[in-house]
């Protein structure tokens, strides 16, 4: 895929995406009660007016369970036509109702859904057009669906500015002072998830387990998605030999996120402690996949579950692999010293079968915390929270369309096909932040900005992005020149989404809006071809992962997230969050309307350095593919 720019400065760093922009469907002269957006078979279906020509009219009106209150809430309705299996997807208005026309006579079944309620079905009789159908159709609530209710990450000015030095106390291992500072900061927001975690962490440093898990807990119950919170609370209850609450911890911290390889890690150690070998063998090899040379002792738990499992030979390999991925490691001696010991031992004696069991006591001697890394921490108020430990609530029992990423790249495939250049007018926020979020530096630019796309030979998408001024590094803020952030979603475009692993995890909601949301992954078996970088004149290709909020009825892409899968140590790229915005943009004289990029913000750790920036774009102009039009002005 061909998407380099021409960079001048070996100072830059410079970061190309593709633009995503997603056309709508041409309608079908011959089928003209077909809904372009929902592919063939589908009944135009938009509410109060729908259309209809010679076949059965459907009226939904959604309440709630009393049905005396309509819903308050957009719901999805799907209509399956039980003859031909054709489905037809719709969204209620603000009045709680919907519409179909054209259904021909049949036997049909209504599917209603919305997040917090449970799925109710309605099937009805198609008869004739002379017979309209009404259908009044109640959601009962949800009784498992859990509604997050965060504490507010917001504090007081003078709260935040004694956090921000009680932070840098606590990473110059000056206790007493960050005691200080974070005290003052909890008297002014107790409440505060992050502040709770501070203190935890600072406790643990001070060796106050007590207290140290006092304030863990209240902040994994003020944010139980806090991984970091959670490990550590899992820490401090296997020092204190509580093996029981570190594994539910633990467990709990694994689920909120699975590639979080300390949890791994601690978990093993966890079960090791209760005698559950087996279960301690599988969170040992996910810790050292996940972990590579890092989670070295993870080996030395493996190697006891192994030895304890009757694996005798395989448990000692693994000791000695501990041994020699960390030979510096304090617990490396004692852990010399234990394989041999093994290895004078007859097999019977510790291969676990003949009815006996094997010596435990004997070969879990050695405290897998000895060899384990410190904690660390990281407070990150300054940007989102990772797309892993953010999973949005979906609807209960709701089915994602088998086609949903594949209709949505379609829509992709589609607009690059029928659009070659897309212009606007793009405004620039770049701010420099502090640890606590608060901008040190701001600035502010405008520019013409300009985005063509063609497909070349052999498959590949050329995109090409730049600013009408021509400007050089020097004209951005701290010399860094960021395209193509707007052009995220372009992951669905059948060219490019084999790369990516995705998975469709419900029916979700966007500021009211029914969607789909679609995680997507990297795949490690294939070239990361949609993000580089360009640091000294050097090209680094960037694995991404990341959320896509797509519309329930017409499958637009709304909302894009993503995120680096895994830091760049070699340029010092620690993290990279990217929330786009779309929304749909009308181009009167040509009678388009166009989902486009509304704004995208980035929040960049980079060289230690923080920075937040953001791009929006309004007075869009079209420059279609058709020959006629490449040598016209843009139509607005």
């Amino acid at each position: 895929m061909t998407r380099r720019l021409p960079l001048q400065s070996s100072s830059c760093l410079w970061s190309q995406l593709v633009l995503l922009l997603v056309w709508p469907l041409p309608a079908h002269a011959q089928q003209p009660q077909y809904d372009p957006f929902n592919g063939l078979g589908s009944t135009t279906s938009t509410v109060r007016n729908y259309e209809n020509h010679n076949g059965t009219t459907l009226h939904i009106t959604v309440f709630t369970e009393n049905k005396r209150t309509r819903l308050d809430r957009q719901c999805l309705i799907k209509l399956t036509d039980n003859t031909s299996k054709n489905i037809s997807w719709q969204t209620t208005d603000e009045r709680s109702e919907a519409g179909f026309g054209d259904l021909s006579s049949g036997h049909y079944d209504v599917e209603v859904s919305a997040v917090g309620y449970l799925t109710a079905h309605k099937e009805f009789q198609a008869i004739s057009s002379f017979v309209p159908v009404n259908l009044e159709i109640a959601l009962e609530k949800d009784p498992a669906a859990v509604t997050l209710t965060f504490a507010d990450a917001a504090m007081p000015t003078r709260a935040r500015k004694e956090t921000k030095h009680g932070v840098s106390a606590l990473k110059s291992g000056r206790w007493n002072e960050a005691n200080k500072r974070l005290d003052a900061a909890y008297k002014m927001a107790p409440e505060n998830p992050d502040l709770n975690f501070l203190l935890g962490y600072l406790y643990y440093q001070k060796r106050e387990l007590g207290r140290a898990s006092q304030f863990l807990g209240t902040a994994t119950n003020l944010n139980p998605r806090n991984v970091q919170a959670l490990t550590l609370l899992g820490r401090v209850s296997l020092e204190r030999e509580d093996y029981g609450g570190a594994v539910s911890n633990l467990e709990k911290a694994v689920l909120a996120d699975s590639e979080y390889w300390v949890a791994h890690d601690l978990l093993a150690a966890s079960y090791l402690r209760q005698q559950r070998f087996d279960q301690a063998r599988h969170q040992a090899e996910l810790a050292i996949n996940q972990g590579k040379e890092a989670a070295s002792a993870s080996r030395l738990v493996l190697g006891q579950a192994l030895i304890n499992m009757g694996q005798r030979e395989e448990g000692i390999q693994a000791l000695k692999d501990f041994v020699t991925s960390a030979p510096k490691n304090p617990a490396a001696s004692q852990v010399k010293t234990f394989i041999a010991q093994l290895e004078t031992l007859p097999v019977a004696a510790n291969s676990g079968t003949g009815g006996s069991s094997p010596p435990v006591a004997q070969f879990t001697v050695i405290d897998p915390l000895v060899a384990a890394a410190e904690p660390t921490f990281s407070v990150r108020p300054w940007q989102p929270a990772p797309i892993d430990l953010n999973k949005p609530t979906v609807a209960a029992n709701v089915n994602c369309p088998a086609d949903i990423i594949q209709t949505t790249g379609q829509r992709v495939e589609e607009f690059v096909a029928d659009v070659s250049r897309i212009a606007a007018i793009e405004h620039l926020l770049h701010e420099q932040l502090d640890e606590m979020g608060d901008a040190v530096t701001k600035e502010t630019r405008t520019f013409n900005y300009v985005a063509s796309f063609v497909e070349p030979k052999q498959g590949s998408i050329a995109v090409e992005e730049y600013r009408q001024e021509h400007l050089g590094l020097s004209d951005f803020p701290d010399q860094i020149s960021s395209s193509g952030f707007a052009t995220l979603a372009l992951v669905f475009h059948p060219k490019m989404r084999d790369s990516f692993e995705m998975t469709c995890e419900g029916l979700g909601e966007l500021r009211g809006q029914p969607t789909w949301l679609v995680y997507f992954k990297q795949r490690e078996d294939r070239p990361a071809q949609m993000h580089d970088y360009r640091v000294g004149g050097v090209l680094y290709s960037l694995k991404l992962k990341g959320r896509a909020w797509i519309t329930a009825d017409k499958f637009q892409i709304v909302r894009v997230e993503s995120e680096l899968v895994s830091p760049i140590p070699e340029i010092r790229l620690a993290g990279e969050h990217q929330v786009v915005e779309y929304g749909p943009v009308p181009f009167e004289k040509r009678k388009l309307q166009l989902w486009l990029p509304q704004s995208a913000e980035i929040y960049l750790d980079f060289r230690r350095h923080r920075y937040y920036r953001k791009h929006s774009f309004d007075h869009y102009m079209l420059f279609a593919v058709d020959s006629e039009e490449k040598d016209k002005a843009p139509t607005k």
